[in-house]
């Protein structure tokens, strides 16, 4: 069965429309891990329009599953890095004020950057995962980069899914099976929902742990949170 980390980012945004403690965050993490979520996935973001930092350092010891921290890998983040030591630490190629995670990294571009990351990472006993496109040329320099894993973009793949869901996951199968033969653990995440994620993980050999958080709060609102992570677990069965 695959992973289920549930990205809690919309919840601390809903938090912060009224400057209060409702709903709180941590009791929401707590919950989710009690409901069945294999892990709770962050994104302190600079401008802390969702997760703070102060909930970095209350969700670290409260968290009992898979603690997965997502950023941008400047002084900022690996300083909360180097004090929380979560489990995992997805690297992504945002620039601060960006709305949301639309791209995997040029790592032949930022190659020095995550070389560097990924080895102080790696001496902090925390597992490196860094956020890719789906294409052959990511996998070899993800592998050259010594990442532990990587994150598919799945952007693309949730955008064209009506259009076409064969041609959709094509490139994405393709790519995880030159990840596994490379050694790579793969983890995916972005506009995955009730609608398209079945399938993904049906076709998409390999997959380690899918990260979901807009949809599944979404979905949530209907249903509840209990109930919405057994559906999206339900998909991955």
């Amino acid at each position: 069965m695959v992973n289920l980390s549930v990205n809690i980012n919309k919840i601390a945004t809903l938090r912060n429309a009224r400057g209060s403690d409702l709903p709180n965050l941590v009791q929401f993490a707590k919950d989710c891990e009690t409901f069945g979520a294999n892990g709770i996935t962050i994104h302190p973001r600079p401008d802390e329009r969702h997760i703070t930092k102060k909930d970095v350092y209350d969700l670290a010891p409260i968290v009992q599953t898979e603690f997965n921290i997502e950023g941008y890998p400047d002084d900022r983040f690996m300083s909360l890095i180097r004090e929380v030591r979560p489990k995992q630490a997805t690297l992504v190629p945002d620039a601060p004020g960006v709305l949301t995670s639309d791209n995997g990294w040029d790592i032949a571009k930022n190659e020095e950057l995550l070389t560097k990351t990924i080895e102080e990472l790696r001496s902090l006993g925390v597992r490196s995962s860094i956020f890719v496109n789906a294409d052959k040329e990511s996998m070899d320099l993800a592998r050259m980069i010594n990442t532990d894993a990587i994150e598919f973009y799945t952007g693309p793949y949730a955008q064209d899914f009506d259009k076409d869901r064969e041609l959709a996951v094509e490139k994405y199968v393709y790519a995880a099976e030159i990840a596994n033969t490379l050694g790579l653990r793969i983890n995916a995440g972005h506009d995955l929902n009730l609608e398209n994620l079945a399938f993904f993980k049906n076709n998409v050999k390999y997959l380690s742990e899918v990260s979901i958080g807009h949809a599944i709060v979404s979905d949530a609102l209907y249903i509840g949170i209990e109930k919405a992570i057994h559906a999206y677990k339900e998909c991955l069965s």
